[in-house]
């Protein structure tokens, strides 16, 4: 009935918009909530392994991934709305990132210092490449032909061959690597030294440090521009965001955010970007060309995680304390003529901690 509910909603709307699904990751009640986005209603409560802290969608796939700190990975089908394959993981895996393609997906083990090789078709393990030291955080180099694991004991960046799982060496970086984010071309990325308020730029192609960015706070969160062209860095403790322009590897400038900004994201064009306060239960929306505030809109208690809907006609805020999904209009215009930004908000389950909307069901 649901998934003919569904169905029945994508052939009698107008486009736009189509309906579409978020799915929404409760921490405390451990399932994955489906909210269906033509009315603003919870569709199903998708039972998923204990502890569950972020979900990411696989391409060239209708299925979210749901990695639990419990030491599981659920994955979910749509439109099923149901868990098609549970799979053991460390308990201390953190991150997950999949080829292009969706055919491969790889797991970091942070405390045992693993990067778990995964075969998506069948859903076992392809092998692994241990690198004796505690890890961070992973990414995926935009040639699919690198990964890069930060080791913040250590003050490195690993490398390793996506195809041939061996390690290729490592890259001195800042103390404390936290987030790290890589440029949609050649091969720089970026990485928050949480131990020294910088963020090190480093040169993957020549495997050497280019510079640390001295940005005067602990950077926590990093949000790339679209183009490319500027990496805004969250400073949860000192209330900021700083932007750095990507090419130059230097800081413009440093605004002032709501309380304890967590997460930020863009609009595709560049033109907008949201920040979620969890300190004061607000977010914050910044006109990236003027850096000026647009608007500034109360969403509850303790937000958390953002996503836009693909057609970007509502930013979607996950609130940890209050168990909500919040609506807001994403349009600037509404939000810089200072009118009402937020539609609704739906109950969701126990601690909400990360909200994903797939691309592939506007598709």
């Amino acid at each position: 009935m649901l998934v003919a509910s569904l169905a029945a909603g994508c052939r009698s709307r107008p486009a736009p918009p189509k309906p579409y699904v978020a799915f929404v990751v409760n921490n405390q009640s451990a399932t994955l909530a489906a909210v269906d986005l033509a009315n603003f209603r919870v569709v199903a409560q998708v039972p998923v392994a204990a502890d569950p802290e972020r979900a990411v969608a696989r391409p060239g796939s209708t299925q979210v991934w749901v990695l639990s700190e419990a030491g599981s990975l659920s994955v979910v089908a749509f439109p099923e709305l149901r868990v098609v394959q549970s799979l053991r993981v460390a308990r201390d895996a953190r991150d997950l990132t999949f080829t292009p393609d969706g055919r491969r997906a790889f797991i970091l083990e942070a405390r045992e210092g693993r990067i778990v090789f995964l075969d998506c078709q069948d859903g076992k393990e392809a092998g692994h490449v241990a690198l004796g030291a505690p890890l961070s955080s992973l990414a995926l180099t935009p040639d699919a032909q690198t990964l890069v694991a930060a080791a913040p004991a250590q003050h490195k960046l690993f490398l390793v061959s996506m195809e041939n799982q061996k390690a290729l060496g490592s890259i001195e970086i800042g103390k404390e690597a936290g987030a790290m984010v890589a440029l949609p071309y050649g091969s720089k990325v970026f990485v928050a030294d949480m131990g020294e308020n910088s963020v090190s730029a480093v040169d993957l192609g020549v495997r050497r440090l280019l510079s640390h960015i001295e940005i005067g706070a602990q950077p926590t969160s990093l949000a790339l521009k679209p183009d490319g062209g500027e990496l805004f860095v969250l400073s949860a403790g000192a209330n900021t965001l700083t932007i750095l322009d990507a090419f130059h590897d230097n800081a413009e400038q440093t605004l002032p955010t709501g309380r304890e900004p967590t997460a930020g994201v863009f609009r595709r064009d560049g033109s907008v970007f949201f920040v979620a306060n969890a300190g004061d239960g607000s977010v914050t929306a910044m006109d990236v060309r003027t850096r000026t505030l647009l608007a500034s809109t109360s969403v509850g208690t303790e937000p958390r995680a953002l996503a836009l809907t693909p057609d970007e006609r509502f930013l979607l805020v996950a609130d940890s304390a209050a168990s909500t999904l919040a609506a807001l209009r994403a349009d600037p215009m509404s939000l810089g003529a200072g009118r009402s930004a937020l539609v609704t908000t739906v109950p969701v389950g126990a601690r909400p901690v990360d909200v994903v909307v797939p691309g592939w069901l506007w598709k």
